[in-house]
């Protein structure tokens, strides 16, 4: 039975793709697939198997429970098995403490390998940090946590961690397992087409006739009426409403640059360690893309007008 890691990350459409799978999963059964998302692995199958503060004999009881679920699905006469829970990388909550993505994803993974002793692929989503680090906020704030200091912003833009590093210490966690690179900005509104990616199947269940786009990041006016409940000033927040971008022009263009680096790297081969897929569909909808320059750039020229006697 292969074993298929879908990793995340947090705020990358993760909950859309569970949503989907969720809802496929009879269809899948018949297919020879199964599926374990978070209403399985968050109540007790996960439990200790990536806390580093775990006793040598608590480990490998966590262990030994992944193995014992690993050989029940194969009994079901499961070809594949999909396990799908972005809390295998770390939490937002402590991206923000570390103010780096995923400081922890490889002592994490490595030591979900030794639950998942046969996986043939991993999965990683990543999107654009000043669009991630956006919805991790929101999400944050909404839920308790302060708002975030100019001086504290400057600090995630200024980390020299990127999606270029959790990679490689995710690739240098799972050695022997295949690593593929799949961006936000081309899945999140097909989470069929990052099944057939991540599966390799050739039909997928189809998306429901109203799509998914599950848990999305709390709105400003969302922001507003949740710092209002617990007591603190909602013009705090900028004016307007839409999604909250706590970063300024000149940052979010730096945090822009970053993932174009990435993208470039995974692009030019990732140095074997991992494969971006990117979908082949170039008029796909693209939600969620950074805002356009003010100024014309390179990326306003186009082929129209170029050829002889056009004006």
């Amino acid at each position: 039975m292969d074993v298929i890691l879908h990793l995340g990350a947090h705020r990358t459409g993760s909950t859309t793709f569970q949503t989907y799978l969720r809802g496929a999963d009879a269809q899948l059964a018949g297919q020879g697939i199964g599926v374990w998302g978070p209403w399985q692995t968050r109540k007790g199958l996960l439990h200790g198997l990536m806390d580093p503060s775990q006793h040598p004999a608590e480990a490998q009881r966590a262990q030994g429970r992944v193995r014992l679920a690993l050989k029940g699905s194969a009994r079901r006469g499961l070809s594949q098995l999909l396990v799908s829970d972005e809390n295998m990388l770390g939490s937002p909550r402590a991206c923000l403490r570390a103010e780096c993505l995923y400081p922890e994803a490889g002592n994490r993974l490595r030591r979900v390998a030794a639950g998942f002793p046969q996986l043939s692929r991993a999965v990683i989503q990543i999107r654009s940090p000043e669009m991630w680090w956006a919805s991790a906020l929101a999400f944050l704030v909404a839920r308790g946590l302060p708002l975030p200091t100019p001086a504290q912003l400057g600090r995630l833009v200024a980390a020299q961690r990127g999606w270029r590093q959790v990679i490689t210490d995710v690739a240098g966690a799972l050695p022997r397992t295949e690593l593929l690179v799949t961006p936000f900005e081309r899945y999140v509104m097909r989470p069929d087409r990052l099944l057939r990616q991540a599966s390799g199947l050739l039909y997928t269940p189809p998306m429901p006739p109203t799509g998914i786009w599950a848990h999305r990041a709390p709105s400003l006016a969302d922001l507003r009426e949740a710092l209002a409940l617990r007591g603190e000033d909602p013009s705090a927040l900028p004016q307007g409403e839409g999604r909250w971008m706590p970063f300024t022009q000149a940052q979010s263009a730096q945090l822009r640059e970053q993932y174009a680096d990435d993208l470039f790297w995974l692009r030019a081969g990732a140095d074997g360690v991992a494969r971006l897929t990117e979908d082949p569909e170039a008029d796909q909808r693209r939600p969620d893309r950074p805002p356009a320059p003010q100024e014309r750039g390179d990326t306003h020229d186009s082929e129209k007008g170029r050829l002889a006697g056009a004006r």
